[in-house]
């Protein structure tokens, strides 16, 4: 057992020297604006020539479950569309998460995305049954909105923000949550779809 875990060691150090220089060479190659970062595990990279991707100081994230093991594992997802823009904030840490941009996502300082979370800013398909015929009118008709993560928010895991939604400072999504529409700042949310479940106090005590 002695010898498993001091291999074991071993492994975890030269793999995440390893995740941490494939994943600088990805962001350097896919002109991505960033700082120092964590990661453990290599994210998937898809941004578009004209779009844009920054990443502030001491980003941290985990791909699959070497860094954070808390079930259904996979590598994070960051795509950026054509003219689209995606900025995540400073101190902001994330497992397993999949950002999609097609026209803006903006996260803000301090904010804790749990493992599984999805994060959308476009329905990706249209909505009227005739554009979804054929590809690129389907594309074209793809409904779009901004969406907001403002500082010190906590999202739990397996959560999913949909298009056109702000989520105020403060405030904590609960796991599993279908967020729809904007909440305010110091709240907190959960369910399908998600609904206010009460005000944040100081100091409050784990919801868990």
């Amino acid at each position: 057992m002695f010898i498993y875990k001091g291999v074991r060691a071993i492994y975890t150090k030269i793999a995440l020297v390893f995740h941490h220089l494939v994943t600088w060479l990805l962001l350097y190659s896919n002109n991505i604006q960033f700082k120092q970062f964590s990661t453990s595990g290599i994210p998937y990279l898809s941004v578009s020539r004209d779009g844009w991707f920054s990443i502030d100081q001491n980003f941290r994230m985990h791909n699959g479950n070497m860094g954070n093991p808390i079930g259904r594992p996979q590598r994070c997802v960051f795509t950026v569309g054509k003219g689209a823009s995606l900025s995540i904030g400073k101190n902001v840490g994330l497992s397993s998460t999949a950002l999609v941009a097609h026209q803006s996502i903006t996260i803000g300082d301090n904010v804790k995305i749990g493992a599984g979370v999805c994060i959308y800013d476009t329905d990706f398909h249209a909505l009227d049954a005739k554009f979804r015929m054929a590809s690129v009118t389907d594309f074209k008709n793809k409904k779009c909105k901004e969406v907001i993560i403002e500082d010190n928010v906590f999202i739990g895991a397996h959560a999913t923000i949909l298009k056109g939604v702000r989520i105020g400072e403060n405030s904590i999504v609960g796991a599993c949550a279908v967020v729809t529409k904007e909440i305010p700042p110091n709240e907190i949310w959960g369910g399908n779809p998600a609904i206010f479940i009460k005000k944040l106090i100081n100091d409050e005590e784990s919801i868990c």
